[in-house]
């Protein structure tokens, strides 16, 4: 799978059974970033179905990296053993035009990288970014592109991501 070494979590390919823990995670990434862009005014959980169909299908996409990291113990404390996961990060990979500063027009993205409260402060979102900035490489990307949490941007740009040149604009039909 291509990781770096060195000490930290174990990271590991997501497999199906965590199917469910994926889209908990992914709830709660989306839970801490508020604003109206995240927030809609008509959200309701239906996307959660949504996303777990997509993400089963991503699983095992040549062009899609769910990486994770598992919990080391009962995480609500009800004493039922659930280990759940602690962290998952998620990248693509998209082919763009090539041009003289997209050299093969490979460009990486990190989705998201979240960790569950009770397991932050640990070292899991940096385990995963190493491992996806290898699997990153061993493909060939020419430029990863991210956005990041006001918490996370200290670590991303520790793993040498900068300031992107171009304006960031969106558009909603």
């Amino acid at each position: 799978m291509g990781q770096r070494k060195g000490n930290g979590p174990a990271v590991r390919q997501a497999v199906e059974y965590d199917l469910v823990e994926l889209v908990r995670l992914r709830a709660l990434l989306f839970e801490n970033l508020g604003g109206h862009f995240f927030s809609p005014a008509s959200a309701d959980d239906d996307w959660l179905d949504a996303l777990a169909v997509v993400l089963k299908e991503q699983l095992t996409a040549d062009a899609v990296r769910i990486l994770v990291v598992d919990g080391d113990g009962d995480r609500d404390g009800d004493s039922d053993g659930d280990r759940g996961l602690a962290a998952c990060g998620i990248a693509t990979i998209e082919q763009r035009l090539p041009g003289p500063h997209l050299r093969n027009g490979w460009i990486g993205h990190v989705i998201g990288v979240v960790t569950d409260p009770s397991y932050r402060r640990r070292g899991h979102s940096r385990s995963i970014m190493r491992s996806l900035l290898d699997w990153f490489e061993e493909r060939e990307v020419a430029r990863v592109d991210l956005y990041a949490s006001a918490e996370g941007e200290p670590l991303y740009r520790e793993l040498g991501f900068t300031d992107h040149p171009d304006p960031a604009l969106y558009w909603r039909p």
